[in-house]
């Protein structure tokens, strides 16, 4: 069985937010948005490691609020850089010589699935490199600086990129060993492509959305609370955070 390491990425600043934290540390029926991203990870046989990237800033009150849960999924702590590259850069100078491979997931999409899971790390397995993504359903319209529509643009072959976004690990330490040539690259997908490596696309849905706005927190409870729960919940003795604070 492969050995992955996850890496959890909650450095950024969350200016789109506006909530009172940022929103990998707002709660989704009393549990942190990163931590619900983190759960799926953490019960994995194959996962030998995860990392929580975050933001220099933040580490005091993340130690102070969730250090007994991270002690209990044994999640291990970095610090992010000022750019998201620079941020992933340190996470994989973290990773177990054990990892073969990398999974790379945005902190704040808590509605990741096992199923999701499951086929990316499947297809990463087969092809070197894979990401989820959803097909683009909306018409689309290329807009003016005014606002003004200058056309619409075919949806045909356009998917939204998601995370997990995984790499065999040789891949992605040499994609980022050259990130410098890229510097407009928006995900570690495009810095794969960028040095000739084939990148799958498996199929997934927009439930898998990244949390940007406060809104998106109640959004996200109610796709969480509408799916089956799993027959034996495990047991988390840290799950009730209030007792920490």
């Amino acid at each position: 069985m492969p050995k992955y390491g996850v890496m959890l990425m909650a450095a950024g600043q969350s200016t789109r937010f506006q909530g009172d934290v940022k929103k990998p540390y707002a709660d989704i029926d009393g549990r942190a948005v990163w931590m619900r991203a983190a759960d799926l990870f953490v019960s994995r046989k194959d996962v030998a490691q995860i990392i929580l990237v975050i933001a220099a800033d933040d580490e005091e009150n993340v130690r102070r609020r969730y250090g007994p849960n991270m002690a209990f999924m044994n999640v291990t702590l970095t610090l992010g850089g000022s750019q998201r590259s620079d941020s992933v850069a340190n996470g994989l100078s973290k990773l177990a010589e054990e990892v073969e491979y990398v999974a790379i997931h945005d902190a704040a999409r808590p509605c990741v699935t096992a199923a999701m899971i499951d086929g990316v790390f499947a297809a990463a397995e087969k092809h070197g490199s894979a990401i989820l993504a959803a097909p683009v359903n909306d018409t689309l319209k290329r807009v003016k600086p005014d606002h003004q529509i200058e056309a619409t643009v075919s949806r045909e072959h356009l998917w939204l990129a998601q995370t997990p976004q995984v790499f065999r690990k040789e891949l992605i330490l040499k994609a980022y060993s050259e990130r410098n040539k890229h510097p407009a690259a928006t995900d570690d997908a495009q810095l794969v492509e960028a040095i000739g490596q084939p990148v799958m696309i498996v199929p997934s849905d927009l439930s898998n959305f990244k949390i940007t706005s406060k809104s998106d927190i109640y959004v996200a409870d109610g796709v969480i609370k509408s799916r089956p729960k799993p027959k034996n919940k495990a047991f988390h003795p840290f799950a009730d955070e209030d007792m920490w604070r």
